[in-house]
């Protein structure tokens, strides 16, 4: 069993993790801690208890195995670092670091501590992207030779917390939205980026932020030579919100095949010579909290590593921190 504690309540995502843990016979959740006032009001209504006084007392409670981290994502590299040199194994909602010389340090003190570092790279254990994975496997589409996706999502601005907004916090919508798919591209089709030709960030949609760029693209060459295309805008118009059927759309293009799939739409895909659409066959591999426990116990069948973990999370810090260069 893991004694887990959470370090960090600012996005809504660290509430599934929680909600998962708890739901888990496996974890056992000791607490959490919160600085912010509102933040720990909003998690208690989802049922978090926020019973530590600092981060300092979370981290010397020497019950506590792992630290989950929610806050803020430019504060979060920080409390990753902190926690490994407590001793603690770290698990991250995305982003883990906003920064490549704090994703440096977070890899040296795992190998120093021995603790292993994760993070809610969700898309792994998504049956979908299990099922493309598989179908890729087989062979059926060949070689892969051009990739492109859309991971567009609403702004809702207004219910989008406030810190988004605040300088050095949000860490760029490339960093943000764009990793699940660059992990997800390497997990199924192993398709590892290796140059990056273009990348652009700008404002648009969030006329009241003119700082806050929520608009992105870029353009990669994969390590095998694949071209990859992708779209990580804040474009979804509100009122649509994650029910748009194109949220999170993949197109993979092989030399004997090419496969369409969206986290909203069944897949489909056609192969050479088959003028006929075949439907994608689903996978399910798991939940990320199971392999989290057997990434922390050193068991094979780990479908997220740790060094995969720290590789999708430098790749696409580089690519955020390319799209400097031409953003406006």
């Amino acid at each position: 069993m893991i004694n887990i504690a959470f370090a960090g309540l600012r996005h809504g995502h660290i509430f599934s993790l929680f909600d998962e843990a708890v739901k888990n016979p496996e974890y056992n959740v000791l607490g959490a801690f919160e600085e912010n006032e509102a933040a720990r009001r909003e998690a208690e209504g989802h049922g978090i208890v926020c019973n530590y006084r600092s981060l300092e007392a979370l981290l010397a409670d020497e019950r506590v195995d792992a630290v989950a981290l929610g806050g803020r994502y430019g504060e979060r590299g920080g409390v990753a670092i902190k926690a490994l040199r407590a001793g603690k194994h770290v698990i991250a909602d995305k982003p883990l670091t906003t920064s490549l010389d704090e994703l440096e340090l977070i890899e040296r003190e795992a190998r120093l501590s021995g603790k292993k570092v994760s993070c809610m790279f969700t898309m792994r254990y998504d049956k979908k992207i299990n099922g493309a994975k598989r179908l890729y496997e087989s062979g059926a589409l060949g070689e892969i030779a051009a990739v492109s996706f859309g991971g567009q999502h609403p702004l809702q601005y207004g219910r989008r917390p406030d810190w988004y907004f605040e300088e050095n916090m949000h860490g760029g919508v490339i960093n943000d939205i764009a990793i699940h798919g660059i992990d997800a591209l390497d997990y199924a089709f192993g398709i590892k980026v290796g140059k990056i030709n273009a990348a652009r960030c700008w404002n648009k949609l969030a006329a009241s932020e003119p700082r806050f760029l929520d608009c992105a693209q870029f353009m990669l060459t994969a390590e095998n030579g694949a071209g990859i295309i992708a779209d990580v805008s804040y474009a979804i118009p509100d009122g649509i919100e994650f029910g748009l059927p194109y949220y999170w759309q993949f197109y993979i293009w092989g030399t004997r095949g090419v496969l369409s799939f969206s986290h909203k739409t069944e897949g489909v895909y056609y192969l050479a010579g088959d003028p006929e659409p075949h439907a994608l066959f689903e996978v399910d591999e798991g939940e990320y909290l199971d392999d989290f426990l057997r990434l922390v116990k050193g068991e094979n069948g780990v479908i997220l590593p740790m060094n995969e973990v720290l590789s999708s999370t430098r790749k696409t810090l580089e690519i955020q921190k390319y799209s400097e260069k031409t953003s406006d």
